[in-house]
């Protein structure tokens, strides 16, 4: 009835994970359950591990300072933050030593220094232009400096990403997405975006690592998995942080991953083939089946694990070409 094909496990033929960190790897100063170990395991089998991060908050030093004292075993340079890709943004705009209005905190404020640009948090120093990230004490202050520069249109507008929520250890919090959205209604006009889900972040470090087979991990489908199938590489969904499983079965097709996961130690594990039925109408994965009739998603078999039974269903959903309004899926598939 179905097709057979051979199970191989995520982390097969990868030389660099490119994991996102929060919601991956921690959430807010804690580690996510099994995701240092895996990250570990990993290492010694001769993967390296690079970081990108959409938050701008901190420098890659201090993540990288934070990820030690986690357990595991990085660099600086292993590191690839928003503010880095906004910088290489920001230097095809303007030439350093221009000056630039920084909304943020340590972490922008060290690459542009970095780079050689004059940092200044008023408009009235005529900045060249803007670049805005996130950090967690930017409020109403930075955000007005940010819309009376930009109400010159000559002035340059950089965001690090517009992620709108972050993942923090008491849950979700909004992220720079609705920062940017205020400076935005304030003036009219989009930023250019320079994070997660533009491939600028990707390539740069694909650059760095000289990864030639990387596998993106993350746990946002829409900046994380959107941004590394706009850079062609294959990803993993996580479901430890933002996006969990009726995201998943309602993904858009350019935001669909090749894996996902319940945890990370299921990067090392024989992924399951789904095996489609001749029909079209049945996916199996493992022990886990379910069936389209009509216009609504059955579930024949649960199976053992509760990922099968969402690795099923969602192969079932994205082959059958129907937006997932269009189809009655049972409540329990969510959870």
């Amino acid at each position: 009835m179905f097709g057979r094909g051979r199970e191989r496990a995520p982390l097969d033929g990868v030389d660099v994970v490119l994991a996102d960190l929060d919601g991956v790897l921690y959430a807010g100063a804690g580690a996510i359950p099994h995701a240092i170990e895996a990250m570990t395991a990993a290492q010694g089998a001769g993967v390296r591990i690079g970081c990108i991060t959409n938050n701008a908050a901190r420098s890659d030093r201090t993540v990288a300072e934070h990820l030690i004292s986690l357990g595991l075993s990085v660099e600086p340079d292993d590191i690839v933050t928003s503010p880095q890709a906004a910088t290489a943004v920001l230097a095809e705009l303007i030439e350093a030593p221009a000056t630039v209005l920084v909304v943020g905190g340590d972490g922008l404020i060290v690459e542009l220094e970095k780079a050689g640009y004059r940092v200044t948090r008023s408009a009235e120093d005529h900045p060249a232009a803007v670049v805005q990230g996130f950090a967690p004490d930017v409020g109403w202050r930075q955000l007005a400096e940010a819309s009376f520069a930009l109400a010159d249109d000559s002035v340059h507008w950089v965001a690090t990403n517009t992620d709108w929520t972050i993942p923090q250890a008491r849950g979700v919090a909004p992220g720079n997405g609705t920062l940017v959205s205020a400076v935005h209604t304030a003036v009219g006009r989009l930023p250019v975006v320079a994070g997660k889900p533009e491939r600028r972040i990707f390539d740069l470090a694909i650059e760095r690592f000289g990864a030639k087979s990387p596998l993106a991990v993350g746990d946002r489908l829409d900046t994380d998995i959107l941004g590394a199938n706009r850079a062609g590489i294959p990803s993993a969904l996580v479901l430890t942080g933002i996006d969990k499983a009726k995201q998943v079965l309602a993904a858009a097709v350019e935001e669909r991953p090749d894996f996902v996961l319940s945890d990370l130690r299921e990067l090392s594990e024989p992924y399951p083939e789904p095996k489609l039925s001749r029909s079209g109408d049945s996916v199996e994965v493992r022990g886990s089946l379910v069936r389209l009739e009509g216009s609504s998603v059955r579930i024949v078999k649960r199976g053992d694990r509760e990922i099968d039974l969402l690795r099923a269903a969602s192969t079932l959903i994205w082959k059958s070409g129907r937006p997932i309004y269009a189809l009655d899926v049972p409540e329990e598939l969510y959870s």
